[in-house]
């Protein structure tokens, strides 16, 4: 018997109104036909029929209705700029299909602090914080001097008991290494009611998987989600069966209630479409129909705060 979709939240996503900014000193901007100039090279950035550059909730909303996803949690990374405008609107606009998370700036010197109280302020339901850039943070916008920001310094820690005392949510990508390990690891274990969601599947195609999958055994409120799982087994491609077993895996270390199904939605869509994104899972047969249900929506409903959850029916394809 086919499975049955339930419920689908998409537990990582992105948008933006127009990438323009420099990371590592190179230049990232939004083209048209859905290119952008990314360090310094043009790459297809989103699918060539969002012919603008704009990558906005409106079509993301139509991709969502069409695969019958109900909701999703747009997170940030610098490689977008900063869109804590742009989301702040799109939550407001569509408080029942988008959860989003707002983003501070840790370089330069910036009081990321005050970018933090900025968040809370503006009513954002987390903070995305993409770990793996605080490795190697420059001090100055000629980028001369670099320092790296540790996950358990007196500073790092304070901020993450004021979201945890608000009781927002962490959403975190980690280095494909060891090096952030045991600090993210004390960082849970000092803020037991801190709700987080470590990112990417634990960098799945690298040898720390298991070491960031095993981060939710710290703590009974820590998460992981897929988002990128599709990219990192890009090579492989659909119906990606070594994702399969690493979803297998993961739930073996840590249980499948500890699992959220994310796209990366919209730069995984240049090579899939957004339904293949969570499809290959509710097609393979390693995975029961309750598995299939609490990562695909069950628990990031939960986890998030879903509530009104829409109804989307199936509709079928002109060429069935």
């Amino acid at each position: 018997m086919d499975y049955e979709k339930k419920c689908i939240i998409d537990a990582h996503s992105h948008l933006w109104l127009k990438q323009d900014t420099k990371v590592d000193g190179k230049t990232i901007r939004s083209l048209k036909n859905g290119r952008s100039i990314f360090l310094d090279e043009e790459v297809q950035m989103i699918p060539p029929f969002m012919i603008d550059g704009v990558n906005s909730a409106e079509v993301f909303l139509s991709n969502m209705n069409y695969a019958q996803v109900a909701g999703a949690v747009v997170v940030q990374e610098i490689i977008d700029g900063n869109q804590n405008e742009y989301l702040k609107k799109v939550q407001e606009t569509y408080p029942d299909r988008f959860v989003t998370m707002g983003m501070t700036e840790f370089r330069y010197g910036n009081d990321y602090m005050a970018g933090v109280r900025d968040v809370i302020d503006a009513g954002f339901k987390g903070l995305a914080i993409p770990g793996h850039r605080l490795l190697s943070v420059p001090t100055n916008e000629e980028e001369s001097c670099f320092t790296t920001l540790h996950l358990n310094s007196p500073e790092m820690m304070s901020m993450f008991k004021m979201l945890e005392s608000k009781g927002l949510i962490l959403s975190m990508c980690l280095a494909d290494d060891e090096a952030q390990i045991k600090e993210m690891a004390e960082v849970i274990q000092e803020c037991p009611n801190l709700k987080v969601a470590i990112g990417h599947f634990g960098m799945v195609t690298t040898p720390s998987f298991e070491s960031q999958v095993k981060l939710a055994r710290e703590g009974d409120k820590v998460m992981v989600e897929s988002g990128g799982i599709t990219w990192l087994y890009n090579s492989e491609f659909y119906p990606y069966p070594s994702a399969i077993k690493s979803i297998r895996r993961a739930a073996d270390l840590v249980g499948m209630d500890r699992l959220m199904w994310g796209s990366d939605y919209p730069r995984t869509i240049t090579a899939i479409t957004y339904r293949m994104s969570y499809d290959f899972i509710t097609k393979s047969d390693e995975l029961t129909d309750k598995e299939k249900d609490m990562m695909l929506g069950e628990n990031a409903k939960a986890f998030y705060g879903f509530k009104n959850i829409i109804d989307l029916p199936y509709i079928k394809n002109m060429s069935e």
